[in-house]
């Protein structure tokens, strides 16, 4: 229902203040208000409630070409976001909807209704919709089905297992019949992935010198499908194991993020000339045809729980900066969400 009372809003941000070098610091942040004006004929104006940080974000902070435009200094930053639609003048958008956007890192926001989507929170929790059954669970998802084409029976090795995505794979892998290695860093991760997740064979990659001898003892037969989310040392250690016509989805390689200089690993690139791996890279928003297909799959391994999830939850955007940043330092199980309101 649309309404007559469109108002101007203080709107509070976080705007990028300068590009970082090497670990993003919270002086590369700035907390700012801004006037956002009423919205016209149209329109609906949304009050964030939950927005996601996530690693591609330190991407966009840096000055290059790539798939995605950089952030700007001295503008808001962006990501995916949850909220309330609190004025309305748009008949397909009422008053009290819940919708998916990407203008997270602020309060308030406005839209026509492109790319904005409606979500129903009766399946699972509003903010689900930025973990498991949003990008994040769709990464996961398209990686292992439409990227590596997993099989049942296959081993699958999964990087940062107990992360966001990393969650999500491994327990998509299980169900569909892989037997899974993941990898962590901390026991309390661990622990998590072993007693909610189902999944037996984890390592502790900070708790070892050799990684590549690491992974050799849980995949004594090899591996058939590596799914990255962290490159270096992981994906040298993967390309050693790796059988032949062996499959790597590349999804992220956060090692690399904050380097200050190439990084030494993978040393062994030569592998994928002698087993025959085929190694790709993918960006889930080419694969938005297959959107429907995916939710209907995890929604079903959620209702039959095979499927859980967990969330690091930060509170008030101004804290925004320390969960970006405590991506990069391991702090965070599974999805890292900010609260706003």
């Amino acid at each position: 229902m649309a309404t007559n009372t469109a108002r101007a809003v203080d709107n509070k941000r976080i705007e990028l203040a300068s590009r970082p070098d090497g670990m993003p610091t919270l002086s590369n942040f700035k907390l700012n208000t801004v006037a956002l004006a009423p919205i016209e004929d149209g329109e609906f104006l949304v009050r964030n409630q939950w927005m996601s940080v996530d690693p591609y974000m330190r991407g966009r902070m840096k000055e290059v070409d790539s798939y995605v435009p950089p952030f700007q200094i001295g503008k808001a930053l962006e990501g995916g976001c949850i909220g309330v639609i609190v004025e309305s003048k748009n008949d397909r958008f009422a008053e009290g909807d819940l919708v998916l956007g990407n203008q997270g890192w602020r309060e308030y926001w406005k839209s026509t209704g492109q790319g904005v989507q409606k979500i129903d929170p009766e399946l699972a929790p509003a903010q689900a919709y930025l973990g498991a059954l949003g990008m994040t669970g769709m990464t996961a998802w398209v990686g292992l089905k439409r990227i590596a084409n997993i099989q049942s029976g296959e081993t699958v090795f999964v990087s940062a297992a107990s992360g966001a995505v990393g969650s999500m794979v491994a327990q998509i892998a299980k169900a569909n019949g892989c037997n899974v290695i993941g990898s962590a860093g901390k026991q309390s991760k661990i622990d998590w992935l072993r007693d909610r997740a189902g999944i037996e064979q984890v390592m502790n990659y900070k708790a070892t010198d050799n990684l590549t001898e690491e992974l050799g003892k849980l995949a004594p037969d090899g591996i058939d499908v590596y799914f990255d989310n962290v490159g270096g040392e992981h994906l040298e250690a993967a390309l050693q194991h790796m059988n032949d016509f062996g499959r790597i989805a590349a999804c992220g390689m956060i090692s690399t993020y904050n380097a200050t200089k190439p990084p030494a690993a993978p040393r062994n690139l030569f592998q994928v000339i002698g087993k025959r791996i085929r190694m790709q890279g993918f960006i889930v928003r080419d694969h938005m045809e297959d959107y429907q297909e995916f939710m209907r799959d995890v929604s079903t391994l959620i209702r039959s729980e095979r499927v859980v999830w967990e969330e690091t939850i930060t509170d008030g955007l101004e804290n925004a900066p320390n969960a970006f940043i405590g991506l990069f330092e391991g702090e965070n199980l599974g999805k890292s969400l900010v609260r706003i309101s």
